[in-house]
């Protein structure tokens, strides 16, 4: 299963159904979610004041606000355009993404990234958009992270089957085979 994300919607009904004071189980339930990514984001996403503790609370428009913040700390390339220009300079120069990530750090600058994210941007729909990928040294159409898995194809080919082997290997007199 796809990872999404709860809409705006779900949050709103999500908000709307603990007013209600119906159980997290039967707000799942109703929103077609599993119970923790319901308990997940009343905990993540709910609202906090020390001042106005009355107004603690879950709200849907708030959630999805601070879940959109959230997610875009993510994206330094896509946020920082001097940083942003800056890598993309470097990439034109010739330069790879591990050696960009790595004069960042060498420089001191208050802003790093690493090279993963480098990547991630240049394989991503704004480095396609530029075609920032053919300044890589080693460029592909794809990239899969270092450590993903790698689909593995049939162990032993299907033409080897265990039911088609001679009789003579069934009583192991000779080795090989």
């Amino acid at each position: 299963m796809a990872h999404t994300e709860l809409s705006l919607r779900e949050r709103r009904a999500i908000e709307d159904m603990l007013k209600a004071k119906i159980s997290v189980r039967e707000i799942a339930a109703e929103i077609g979610r599993h119970v923790s990514t319901v308990y997940r984001d009343i905990k993540r996403n709910g609202y906090t004041d020390e001042k106005l503790p009355d107004l603690n609370g879950y709200y849907g428009v708030v959630a999805q606000r601070t879940a959109t913040q959230r997610r875009a700390r993510r994206r330094k390339l896509v946020r920082l355009v001097s940083l942003r220009k800056a890598v993309i300079k470097q990439l034109k120069e010739g330069w790879s993404p591990e050696q960009i990530a790595g004069r960042l750090h060498f420089e001191g600058q208050p802003i790093r990234v690493s090279h993963e994210t480098i990547y991630a941007y240049v394989y991503g729909p704004h480095g396609r958009s530029k075609e920032l990928a053919r300044h890589l040294p080693s460029s592909q159409k794809n990239r899969r992270p270092r450590y993903a898995r790698r689909p593995r194809g049939q162990v032993f080919p299907p033409e080897r089957s265990i039911h088609q082997r001679p009789e003579h290997v069934k009583t192991r007199e000779t080795f090989g085979e």
